[in-house]
């Protein structure tokens, strides 16, 4: 559903954007008791069974939003409760990151197979000849399924030669990669909190806006008007996430428009990425390690370790893309504080790690900084001035791409050691990654560098993105066209030969060829 505008977007989007308002303009934070009225009007449901039982999950959605746990469904309190003492400078995130709405969940069925319509009623009626437990019978002419007998093995559904016998499960369940997803008592979707990775991918395919993340942009104003100076540091996955006016040439007055006082581009620690984890490979694999997997997602090395723990070790240690433009912006000015803006939620809980909080302060999303666009009236077709982002490389903007990760490695491998062999082989989907380290654990991906992506399309795909699959790449790689560096081993900050204390430098007349470094 990403990138299609349903109403599960649109109350989405009104609640980010009914926060940050509360956050720019009141100071008497109990006025958010209001607002569940204002997005649910009337006394006429629209999207359920209950006109207050859509205002109560839109109460739930504006505490996430805050950053504050779900209250307790059987034990009474005030929406505002908590929320004042929330209104603070710095994030407050705690786990679980990600809730499940227990009264907004439909209590969907976790597998079932059922009959449909294409059910001609056939002579032959296989269905019932490959039942196991005899729990497929004929009624009135038609296919008939016991769901008291049934044992879900799906024998039935793979015979019918119409095809009219369907396997069904549970969205948020198939979404997830890890089977974090269970049932409470009364059927509803419950999320281990042991097992899962935060990804998201729940969030974004519940189709009852059950399921949603904790965010910190009610924080993050705080710090804004409370005149903190803070640099964003902002994904290469943006490129068309904010609508076909949001340039990356006017991307940087839009966030002084917002009160931030610099805007630097996550490519730039993504080429440093790139080229730390390609003196990693080559000075490693296979010497002392029979492969590197990539370090950028968080899910992936979460997924990676609770699953693998045996391979843990061979996922690369280096800062990720974000951590890494998060040093060059606090090395360069260290008063600053760090926003990272991308489409990913785990980020939240990776800047909470207390070997890194040092560096990112607030993570948000597209969709949450969207709410802040909305809250303050800025219209990027108003921006005139416009200041192009060159920070990084082509290289490392593919980095929001499936692929474009072990792509930017291996570049900078080819380039800085023309000698050494290796392999690729990468994943997106947490279940498609799980099965490429069974392969990895088998002994059959030895010598190969492993990308990990959780989000399917790669960060592009992410549960804070706004759009399109498709039309996001179409966008990056455009994005990527307009890069004045074409490689990261090209970007002197990826290299060594920039001081982080430094000014940026200018990047005009880079060699268009390898530099040599070891």
């Amino acid at each position: 559903m990403r990138g299609i505008y349903t109403p599960v977007t649109k109350i989405r989007r009104q609640v980010f954007a009914e926060i940050a308002k509360l956050a720019y303009e009141h100071d008497d934070y109990a006025s958010i008791d209001e607002i569940p009225y204002k997005i649910i009007t009337g006394e006429v449901p629209t999207y359920r069974d209950s006109v207050f039982k859509e205002r109560a999950i839109v109460g739930e959605r504006l505490r996430l939003a805050i950053g504050l746990p779900l209250r307790k469904v059987d034990e009474h309190s005030v929406l505002s409760k908590g929320v004042r003492e929330a209104a603070v400078d710095q994030n407050l995130i705690e786990e679980p990151l990600v809730n499940v709405i227990p009264f907004a969940c439909n209590a969907c069925d976790e597998l079932s197979y059922f009959v449909t319509d294409n059910c001609r009623g056939c002579l032959a009626h296989p269905c019932t000849s490959v039942c196991p437990v005899k729990a497929v019978s004929i009624v009135d002419g038609k296919s008939h399924i016991d769901k008291e007998k049934c044992v879900k093995c799906g024998r039935c559904a793979e015979i019918c030669p119409y095809n009219a016998i369907v396997k069904y499960v549970r969205p948020c369940a198939a979404a997830c990669g890890v089977n974090a997803i269970e049932s409470d008592h009364l059927g509803r979707a419950k999320i281990n909190h042991d097992k899962c990775v935060s990804c998201g991918m729940c969030i974004v395919n519940c189709p009852f806006a059950a399921i949603a993340d904790k965010s910190e942009i009610f924080q993050l104003i705080q710090a804004i008007k409370k005149g903190e100076k803070i640099s964003a540091a902002i994904a290469p996955s943006f490129a068309g996430q904010l609508g076909p006016h949001a340039t990356p040439e006017r991307i940087k007055e839009a966030f002084h428009k917002l009160g931030f006082v610099d805007v630097v581009e996550v490519a730039l620690g993504a080429d440093i990425g790139a080229v730390e984890e390609a003196k990693h490979f080559a000075h490693s694999v296979p010497e002392s390690q029979p492969f590197l997997g990539t370090s950028c997602c968080p899910s992936w090395a979460a997924m990676a370790k609770k699953n693998f723990p045996m391979l843990a070790d061979y996922i690369s240690d280096s800062f990720t893309p974000m951590v890494a433009t998060a040093r060059v912006i606090k090395e360069r000015n260290p008063n600053s504080r760090v926003v990272f803006v991308g489409p990913c939620i785990s980020k939240k809980l990776e800047a909470k790690r207390e070997d890194l909080k040092q560096y990112v302060d607030f993570v948000i999303t597209y969709e949450e900084l969207m709410g802040m666009f909305v809250a303050k009236h800025i219209d990027f077709g108003d921006i005139d001035n416009e200041q192009p982002l060159q920070d990084a490389s082509s290289d490392g903007r593919g980095y929001a791409i499936a692929g474009g990760v072990a792509s930017a490695i291996s570049e900078s491998i080819t380039a800085l050691y023309p000698d050494t062999e290796f392999k690729v082989d990468r994943a997106e989907g947490l279940a498609n990654c799980k099965k490429m380290l069974m392969l990895a654990k088998a002994g059959k991906r030895n010598g190969y560098l492993l990308e990990g992506m959780a989000c399917p399309g790669g960060c592009i795909g992410g549960p804070g993105t706004l759009m399109q699959l498709n039309k996001a790449a179409a966008s990056v790689k455009q994005y990527q066209e307009n890069a004045d560096l074409k490689k990261a081993v090209q970007n002197p900050y990826a290299v060594g030969e920039m001081d982080m204390y430094a000014d940026p430098p200018s990047l005009e007349g880079r060699p268009e060829g390898p530099v040599q470094n070891d």
